[in-house]
C-alpha cells in the first residue's frame, strides 16, 4: 500500500529520445561519459538535465521517463546514475505494450501518461502531445534547443500542481 507522501505527489514523466537524450551538433550538451562508459552508453544528455530532475525532486516531484523505445530500464537507470540522476519510475516500450494496450483490439497511443497518474508529460512529437487533448493527459512539447528549458518546464509543472489541487 502506498504511504500518504507518495499517493499524493506529482508525476513529471519526460521522453528520452530528443528531450533527454539530443545530438551536440543541435543541441547544448552534457559532457560525455568518460572511456570505456561512452563506448557503452553513446546517447548525450540534454544540457541541464541532471539539474531538472534533481530539482523537480526537491520541489517534491517523482520524476519519470517514459519512452516508446525498448531500451531496458536497467540500461536507462544506469545511464542516468552516471550523471548523478535516479528517476522515481521508467516505462519504456515493452512495459507499455504489457500494462496500457495488453490485448486491447483498439490500438492505444504509444504513451498514455494518465495509466500511471502522470501529471504532466514532456515530449518532442506533436501527435503524442495532440492525443493528449483527446486522452486526457497533459504534455509540454519540447525539441528545438531551448535554453530556457529547465524553467518552463518547472513552470508547467507548477501550473498543473496548483490546478490539481484546486
Amino acid at each position: 500500500m502506498m504511504d500518504q507522501s507518495t499517493a499524493n505527489k506529482m508525476r513529471v514523466s519526460f521522453d528520452l529520445d530528443e528531450v533527454l537524450f539530443v545530438s551536440p551538433v543541435t543541441h547544448k550538451t552534457e559532457p560525455a561519459l568518460v572511456f570505456p562508459l561512452n563506448r557503452i552508453f553513446k546517447e548525450r544528455l540534454r544540457l541541464g538535465t541532471p539539474e531538472l530532475i534533481g530539482r523537480l525532486q526537491k520541489m517534491g516531484f517523482e520524476v519519470w521517463v517514459y519512452t516508446s523505445s525498448f531500451r531496458t530500464e536497467r540500461y536507462i537507470r544506469t545511464l542516468f546514475r552516471l550523471y548523478g540522476v535516479r528517476f522515481d519510475g521508467i516505462v519504456n516500450g515493452t512495459r507499455h505494450l504489457k500494462e496500457v494496450q495488453r490485448n486491447n483490439k483498439t490500438v492505444l497511443p504509444q504513451k498514455l501518461p494518465n495509466h500511471y497518474r502522470i501529471s504532466l508529460h514532456v515530449d518532442d512529437e506533436t501527435v503524442i502531445c495532440t492525443l493528449g487533448r483527446q486522452y486526457g493527459f497533459r504534455t509540454y512539447q519540447l525539441d528545438a534547443q531551448d535554453d530556457d528549458w529547465k524553467e518552463k518546464i518547472i513552470a508547467r509543472a507548477e501550473e498543473i500542481r496548483k490546478l490539481d489541487n484546486q
